[in-house]
């Protein structure tokens, strides 16, 4: 056996893996996160410029949201390997992030009502 190298190292990484070999996937998915980062900036500052508060804007918060989505999955996908994971780990992280989200949901709920926010919503015609 060579020095270094254990039995257990090649079980704690199933055959069927194939990462990539190459560095320019991850710098381009870094190119992405940047632009939907620089979106996410310039969409504050489109919308703080024109409603006095970013939260004002109708727009604003739906975006942010989508684009935090899009930048948590290319995070979790890639940088974080879900990709290649078996289907036992994906289902782990998915169904905690499921229960997370369920979490914050009733948590904004929560607040905001105990908050008021609803009286001050425009009413629905």
């Amino acid at each position: 056996m060579a020095q270094g190298h254990t039995p257990m190292a090649e079980e704690a990484v199933a055959p069927e893996h194939h990462f990539p070999e190459k560095a320019g996937l991850y710098v381009q998915i870094g190119i992405v996160l940047f632009v939907l980062t620089a979106l996410e900036v310039g969409g504050y500052e489109l919308a703080h410029r024109a409603t006095g508060s970013a939260m004002d804007a109708a727009w604003f918060l739906p975006a942010i949201l989508v684009l935090s989505a899009l930048k948590f999955a290319l995070v979790a996908l890639y940088y974080m390997h879900l990709k290649w994971d078996g289907r036992f780990l994906k289902g782990i992280f998915t169904f905690s992030l499921f229960v997370a989200t369920i979490v914050i949901v009733a948590l904004l709920v929560l607040f905001i009502y105990h908050r008021g926010w609803w009286a001050s919503l425009p009413a629905v015609t």
